[in-house]
């Protein structure tokens, strides 16, 4: 069945106003139009909406039960057109947006979640969790639109980029039961013998060498896992330390840590930016 949205705003005003001749000047029409809308939507229907014999006209047990559906029909009619008209200006349907677990600290990130949502309620949101290289390389192929990542040494002709306000702060960590988990003054000789628990991403481009054994891992929250369970140190951002591995890590006190990575956000310039991501990045870009 095809239902006129004409008629369903007619059948929605009468049963929220009281009256058929209230809803016709809400409407800006006859009233006489309003009577016959609502007579071809029960035709359509195949039910009664309005006892007639009641002065003004009375919802029927079908009308009270429909009238919560045809609300959320106009409703999404409503998102449908505003959606519509809003890709037409260029607004962009879908957005996504790759976060390094190092940057996340580096914003305000509910509350500009909370913001996106007031201005673009109808903005599909995609968000995903990469490191170093691999937020690039998403970027890069149009897969994500916008990045935050932990700043590299240099970045692709193509990829254009700005600094936080804010950098990441990074320490070593290891777990509750390490024989470093209680010592202090720590130096590097100290770490000889201690597997590394290192970062290895998809695209890793540095290929460092351990001086040691070595564990790796695509994330920090399994670096983070494994430090946990006592299998070695691990460099690891100190608000996922901290909001995750509180009660299983110890951060170690050495010289020259915790360290402070400038944290950049990405955006490819060959790839256009819709309204949505265009406020995203320039909101970002004063973070």
């Amino acid at each position: 069945m095809h239902y006129a949205p004409e008629a369903l705003h007619a059948f929605v005003e009468a049963a929220t106003l009281g009256s058929f001749s209230a809803a016709a000047r809400k409407l800006g029409k006859s009233q006489s139009t309003v009577s016959e809308s609502i007579a071809n939507l029960e035709i359509d229907l195949c039910v009664t909406l309005f006892d007639r014999q009641q002065r003004p006209p009375a919802l029927t047990d079908a009308g009270r039960q429909l009238l919560p559906r045809a609300e959320d029909i106009l409703a999404a009619h409503d998102r449908l057109s505003r959606n519509a008209g809003q890709l037409l200006d260029g607004m962009e349907a879908r957005l996504t947006l790759v976060v390094s677990d190092t940057a996340l600290q580096s914003i305000p990130y509910e509350t500009l979640l909370a913001e996106l949502d007031a201005r673009y309620p109808d903005l599909e949101l995609e968000c995903m969790v990469a490191e170093h290289d691999d937020v690039i390389d998403l970027v890069e192929q149009g897969r994500a639109q916008l990045g935050l990542v932990g700043a590299l040494p240099d970045y692709p002709a193509d990829i254009g980029r700005a600094t936080l306000a804010t950098p990441a702060e990074i320490s070593l960590y290891v777990g509750r039961a390490h024989p470093l988990a209680g010592r202090a003054d720590l130096d590097r000789d100290d770490l000889l013998g201690v597997r590394e628990l290192r970062l290895n991403t998809v695209l890793d481009k540095s290929q460092r060498p351990t001086g040691g054994r070595c564990w790796s891992a695509p994330n920090y929250l399994l670096l983070m896992e494994m430090a946990a369970f006592g299998f070695g140190g691990t460099e690891l951002p100190d608000w996922l330390a901290e909001h995750f591995g509180r009660d299983d890590l110890v951060k170690l006190k050495m010289a020259g840590w915790p360290k402070y990575l400038a944290v950049d956000v990405v955006w490819s310039r060959r790839h256009r930016l819709g309204p949505a991501g265009g406020w995203l990045l320039e909101t970002l870009s004063r973070s």
